[in-house]
């Protein structure tokens, strides 16, 4: 299966668009394309989809989250945002990350 069709429809930034009354919380994780086209193309578990780095903080991956937050400031979203670096920390420094998502979203959102 090719990932292409993840990326031809933004599914985040419309899930935004159609659901935005209700959206208590966001949870924000991205995805690098690569590692997920593999992940799919060899069908790991998600164990081993983790393991293999497939999940990163957001601005590390494809996921639109510049269009993402122009939607929740568009229905003036006020709740949470909350960042999952769910990640391999012998890959990718949990401290290091954590600060690369922090600067991504304080650059993006103007928060």
């Amino acid at each position: 299966m090719n990932s292409h069709i993840y990326t031809k429809i933004n599914y985040p930034v419309a899930a935004c668009q159609l659901f935005a009354a209700r959206i208590g919380h966001v949870h924000l994780k991205d995805i690098r394309q690569q590692v997920m086209d593999e992940a799919i193309s060899k069908a790991l578990t998600f164990r081993q989809t983790v393991l293999a780095n497939c999940f990163t903080v957001p601005g590390d991956g494809f996921v639109d989250f510049a269009g993402i937050f122009n939607c929740l400031s568009e229905n003036n979203y006020q709740g949470w945002l909350l960042v999952e670096a769910e990640q391999n920390p012998a890959i990718s420094n949990p401290f290091e990350y954590a600060v690369k998502a922090r600067t991504f979203i304080k650059e993006t959102t103007n928060i």
